[in-house]
């Protein structure tokens, strides 16, 4: 049986026994189960590693690989939706008593895994059950008709821990706690290789990446990297604290403002366009319009932001042209602007037209056939000037210098920024060269305060994985109305900042104090006389019209559990009102 955590574990079986190194199983679908089992039940990044390590050294080829591409999100199984793992449950189970599972467990793979009704259910299984190489390969040479009738059979061959295994590897959600960058390190610590190296070959590689583990092992040599304008790892910032503070003047640093939109970096070479996020995952299909415009040879390092030409349209702009901008005739939108474009596979004409997305750019990594990348970071800003000035001006620019001339000066320019969008200053030295990860020193960012409020909780929801029997996910909401009879209207979620003891504290008051169940949800009391304030803390703000409040939090989490504060002393909607940037034009 699998090796469930939280109240599904207490209902079908005992709690699972402490991680140990496991030894290899015979079949890569067990040993893949028990790796994902264990990932979900390993809260240590560094435990994670050692499982995933452990993992590679144990399973031979394919296996290995296919099982790192599911983990990594670049396992794409077309034959299987999780809408047609749905219709194969109808097929076998009342669909009212599976929604009840569902709702209780929480996640689609682990439902079905624990209430499949297999024919096999008490009779000796199959000794071969289906390896992943066999699974991935069948159903990449199937069709989607062909895809259902696969899956069901494999799911009767399998037992509730093969058949969790399965589904995970072929839907691909995951949910173990494992980013596609920290797979990579695990595959740097197996094979001893800097994870940069690793980043860099990643786009040009061919599953099951056997040529990548025979590098790795030292059996051959480095695979020649395929890809067409390869990903090239990003230089991070550490963050800038006070022992640092009389590090920072003018003739050492250079200061520009940190931009609330996403880090990217756009790449053209050879004929090849490609736009990839900070981690390394390919996003072009979600901004065919800054593509389009991409008609240089180099590596673009920038941020990615919603912005409108100040003509475009009528109404009110969100930002006036603000002092130290390179150009004043460009409206950046909020975050939530992007987040209208992102993790999207296809782009609309209208969305495309309503926010249409531009780089500001901070480096530039690669002009034509050379690498700048060793140069100090002075004189790539020279080179990144004359490069963008031949660009398309309504689509790329060069994110400015702040002058200052001591620390306190750079001080209150942080703490009154002339725009919105802007979250804080960057730091960078000028002889910095572009070192990939997060070196100590060379690069700082100086984020404003977040922004705090007083909000009741009214919702909570269950959380996944480790935290499965608890109810983790908070919405909270703030008070509306007459001042006499004011009413809560819910204005974000938050499902971390507080710790294990205060999460169990939250639990406990969940449960204590609920009014209603809305299957993994609960209605929480929550009344002017009666609730719990949490003090939330928060980046930014911006309009939404998909939520009641009108009003959508930008990064919220729990800052405080205020116990010692009544309900009615929460704050009001027009505080948060009162935040809001000026509506976009049309």
């Amino acid at each position: 049986m699998r090796c469930l955590g939280g109240d599904a574990a207490r209902l079908t079986r005992p709690m699972c026994p402490a991680i140990a190194d496991p030894q290899p199983f015979r079949n890569p679908m067990k040993r893949f189960a028990e790796l994902l089992d264990r990932l979900v039940l390993t809260p240590s990044r560094n435990g994670k590693l050692r499982l995933m390590v452990d993992f590679f050294r144990q399973v031979p080829d394919p296996e290995r690989g296919y099982a790192l591409a599911a983990i990594t999100g670049d396992l794409d199984v077309r034959s299987v939706k999780p809408a047609m793992l749905r219709e194969l449950m109808a097929s076998r189970m009342d669909e009212v008593l599976f929604g009840y599972s569902y709702d209780y467990v929480g996640d689609l793979a682990e439902t079905i895994a624990l209430v499949w009704p297999s024919p096999l259910d008490g009779a000796a299984r199959p000794a071969d059950p289906p390896t992943l190489a066999e699974v991935v390969e069948t159903l990449d040479a199937a069709t989607r008709k062909d895809g259902p009738a696969l899956v069901e059979a494999w799911l009767d061959r399998l037992d509730s821990s093969g058949r969790y295994a399965l589904l995970k590897l072929v839907t691909g959600a995951m949910r173990i706690g494992v980013s596609s960058r920290l797979a990579k390190q695990a595959l740097a610590e197996f094979g001893d290789r800097p994870v940069a190296e690793i980043e860099e070959l990643w786009h040009g590689l061919q599953l099951p990446y056997e040529s990548l583990f025979a590098w790795l092992e030292g059996r051959d040599d480095k695979p020649v990297s395929a890809a067409a304008s390869p990903f090239r790892p990003v230089m991070l910032s550490q963050a800038l604290e006070e022992p640092d503070y009389g590090r920072i003047d003018p003739e050492t640093y250079a200061a520009e403002w940190k931009w609330d939109g996403i880090r990217v970096q756009a790449t053209a070479e050879n004929g090849t366009r490609r736009l990839y996020s900070r981690t390394g995952d390919d996003i072009s299909n979600a901004f065919p319009d800054l593509l389009d415009f991409m008609t240089y040879e180099g590596a673009l390092d920038g941020e990615l932001l919603v912005a409108t030409p100040q003509t475009q349209g009528g109404g009110t702009p969100k930002a006036e042209a603000h002092e130290g901008a390179p150009r004043d005739d460009i409206v950046v939108g909020t975050f939530s602007d992007l987040q209208q474009r992102l993790n999207r596979k296809t782009v609309s004409a209208a969305v495309l037209k309503r926010y249409p997305v531009f780089l500001r750019t901070y480096d530039l990594l690669q002009d034509g056939d050379e690498d700048l990348r060793a140069l100090p970071f002075a004189e790539r800003r020279k080179r990144l000037d004359r490069f963008v000035a031949g660009l398309e001006p309504t689509r790329f620019d060069v994110s400015p210098f702040l002058a200052f001339s001591d620390f306190d000066e750079l001080a209150r320019l942080r703490a009154g920024p002339p725009h919105p969008v802007i979250e804080g200053v960057m730091l960078k030295r000028w002889d910095s060269t572009y070192v990939p990860g997060r070196p100590k020193g060379p690069w700082f960012k100086w984020k404003q305060d977040p922004h705090l409020v007083d909000a009741v909780l009214m919702y909570a929801q269950r959380g996944h994985g480790k935290r499965s029997s608890f109810y983790s996910d908070y919405t909270f909401g703030v008070w509306t109305g007459p001042m006499d009879d004011p009413e809560l209207v819910p204005v974000g979620k938050a499902y971390f900042g507080f710790t294990d003891e205060e999460l169990k504290q939250l639990d406990k008051y969940v449960r204590d104090n609920t009014i209603e169940r809305f299957g993994p949800v609960r209605s929480v009391r929550a009344e002017p006389d009666h609730g719990l304030v949490l003090e939330v803390a928060f980046e930014g703000l911006a309009r939404s019209s998909r939520h009641k409040s009108g009003v959508a939090m930008r990064f919220p989490r729990v800052s405080r559990l205020r116990w010692d504060k009544p309900a009615f002393e929460a704050d009001r909607l027009e505080t948060l009102q009162a935040m809001l940037p000026e509506p976009m034009p049309e």
